[in-house]
């Protein structure tokens, strides 16, 4: 399996570094989209690691998520394709 980040994601990684970037440092910008990016590395072992995403507009078409500090990570599994697909990242707070 090998993952794929939709451009949703690829723009929600880019706001969360700009964010981090402004308020705190580049150093912790990086630091805090790393681990996002680095986490789901676990599915391609472990595709339904996460838990199933309960979001109405979302629920019941597959979607689960993994959680990485204060951010949620939507993805599917499309097995037909051996693909991960990283829908969007999200801040939960």
């Amino acid at each position: 399996m090998h993952i794929v980040w939709s451009d949703l994601a690829k723009a929600n990684l880019k706001e969360i570094y700009n964010y981090y970037k402004e308020v705190a440092s580049v150093r912790v910008a990086k630091s805090i989209t790393n681990k996002i990016i680095k986490k789901p590395g676990a599915l391609t072992k472990q595709p339904e690691l996460g838990q199933t995403e309960e979001n109405p507009t979302v629920l019941g078409r597959g979607f689960r998520y993994l959680v990485e500090g204060n951010y949620k990570i939507v993805y599917k599994v499309y097995s037909g394709n051996d693909e991960i697909l990283i829908a969007a990242v999200f801040d939960t707070r």
